[in-house]
């Protein structure tokens, strides 16, 4: 009897362990009440609120860039051509190095106090640096204090921009439904172009129809003043908008369970505490942001330097060889971010990155040809993976952080990149270009960073149509929701255990139990 007990013992512990089951408490599932079904008015104006603001960040580095020389010339007028050209170079990356100690104290107080407030911040300190530039007095009116101011103001514009990115792709990521984040996120670097597009357009027809004369007294200034009407304008939309359902849903649910080890856990967190816990995603966030924006910069602020310095062409033709193409790839970076929320971010970054190390020697050959058609296709070849490439950041890179820390996660990763690499992009392709006496020298370079943004794509986590980390389902229409809460089980893009920890947690405690009876039962037996 006691040898046929023992022998039947693993499977009267199955069949008790089945039975018991049952009394178990079922797993939690989502519910419609738990899915976002996104307010398509507050989503229009975020959206347009979001790219106004992108567009004003990058129509002032397209201006600036373009009146760079003018400038120089007008805040140290007794200086060489070289010292003037030097001070206009250092004032444009004086930004870059206040854009890593915005992205750290404002994506803080995104993070705590709400991205709405913060953006509405970012955009107006950023409007009023631009407009007081403009009506910034010269050398020949105030001295010395003109280039000192000249230098805060662009300082403040860089903390301000550190902001605006990163807390314009989280605010517009939180509020995008899952199925179409990519789309909705391209949108704001259609703007960033299109923003840099506009601002040398300008600059080229002041040149083109004013007096030099006209350009050095006073016509420069009018692309700065615009800025206010600009700013306005998408102030006026950002105070209409809520802070995104994702934050607000981060936020009860902190003060709900305020006391509670986990909420704790998923807090705001500090700078250290933030490097610490997410030191692989600010990585992998850092490295891909490089890789993208070398090959950005690359084609809107080495491109006009390259064109005349290197290649020999006029001032006018080195800016608006560079207007269509970038008008162009702006209008399909739309396309590309529809395509990702098709076929995955991963798939969309991969083919960025391999053609960015394909095709840069190609087309660095086709411009040093000379010839106004093989400029335009070398410059159309370096777009190609820029279109790919930054279309997706912006959908990709805020769902490497939980909803706590994504604001700060970003404003981290993507100044410092920006800092690092973007903004010193056209220092250190002219200087390789000077070393080495190549001009194929800057296409390496391009490919160098692209191995590295491959290697980081390799190691990215898919996140197309899914929920962002931290954050319920968002969908577009309630008949969504409902179909997405019949289908939960066989979904590939929903993890339920990830949505509700507590289930891997309430099955263990339920194993637990179970397993205790069973053995009762057994000894019993």
């Amino acid at each position: 009897m006691s040898d046929r007990l023992n022998n039947d013992t693993p499977n009267l512990w199955q069949r008790l362990l089945r039975r018991l089951r049952p009394a178990a408490a079922e797993p939690r599932r989502l519910t419609v009440e738990d899915v976002t079904v996104v307010d398509r008015p507050m989503l229009r104006r975020a959206v347009a609120g979001t790219v106004v603001g992108n567009l004003m960040e990058w129509y002032d580095i397209g201006v600036y860039g373009y009146l760079a020389v003018i400038i120089g010339r007008a805040f140290l007028p007794d200086a060489s051509a070289g010292a003037q050209s030097l001070f206009s170079l250092g004032v444009f990356a004086v930004t870059f190095v206040a854009r890593p100690l915005g992205g750290i104290v404002l994506g803080q107080l995104g993070d705590r106090l709400g991205r709405q407030r913060v953006l509405a911040f970012t955009l107006i300190m950023m409007a009023a640096a631009t407009f007081l530039i403009g009506v910034l007095p010269d050398f020949s009116v105030i001295g010395v204090w003109a280039p000192i101011l000249l230098i805060v103001l662009k300082l403040a514009q860089g903390f301000s921009t550190g902001g605006e990115y990163a807390g314009a792709t989280t605010f517009i990521t939180e509020y995008a439904p899952d199925r179409r984040r990519g789309f909705y996120a391209s949108l704001l670097d259609l703007g960033s172009y299109m923003g840099f597009a506009i601002g040398a357009a300008f600059v080229s027809i002041l040149q083109l129809t004013l007096s030099a004369e006209v350009m050095q007294g006073f016509a420069w200034r009018i692309p700065f003043l615009v800025a206010l009407p600009l700013g306005l304008i998408a102030i006026y939309f950002r105070l209409k908008i809520e802070d995104t359902p994702a934050f607000q849903e981060a936020q009860d649910s902190a003060k709900r369970a305020a006391d509670d080890a986990q909420a704790s856990a998923d807090a705001p967190k500090g700078v250290l505490a933030l490097i610490r816990a997410y030191w692989r995603e600010l990585l992998t966030a850092f490295v891909l942001v490089a890789a993208a924006n070398t090959v950005g910069y690359a084609l809107t602020s080495y491109m006009p330097t390259y064109l005349t310095g290197t290649l020999g062409y006029d001032e006018v033709h080195g800016t608006l060889l560079t207007l269509p193409v970038l008008v162009a790839m702006a209008l399909c970076i739309p396309l590309t971010g529809k395509l990702s929320d098709r076929i995955g971010r991963r798939k969309v970054l991969f083919i960025g990155s391999i053609s960015a190390i394909v095709l840069a020697v190609p087309s660095f050959l086709f411009m040093m040809r000379g010839e106004i058609w093989s400029t335009l296709l070398g410059l159309v070849l370096l777009a190609f993976p820029v279109t790919f490439y930054v279309a997706n950041l912006a959908s990709s890179l805020p769902a490497l952080f939980p909803t706590s820390s994504r604001y700060g996660g970003m404003g981290i990763s993507y100044n410092l990149a920006v800092a690092l690499f973007a903004g010193t992009a056209p220092v250190v392709m002219e200087a390789l270009v000077q070393m080495t006496g190549s001009s194929l020298a800057p296409a390496f370079y391009v490919i160098g960073t692209s191995i590295a943004g491959f290697i980081a794509v390799v190691v990215l986590k898919e996140s197309a149509r899914r929920p962002l980390p931290g954050a319920m389902p968002s969908v577009q229409t309630i008949e969504e929701a409902v179909e997405l809460v019949e289908t939960q089980e066989e979904n590939p893009d929903l993890d339920l255990d990830e949505l509700f920890p507590e289930r891997l947690e309430n099955a263990a405690d339920d194993d637990g139990e179970a397993g205790a009876r069973v053995e009762d039962q057994v000894e019993k037996a």
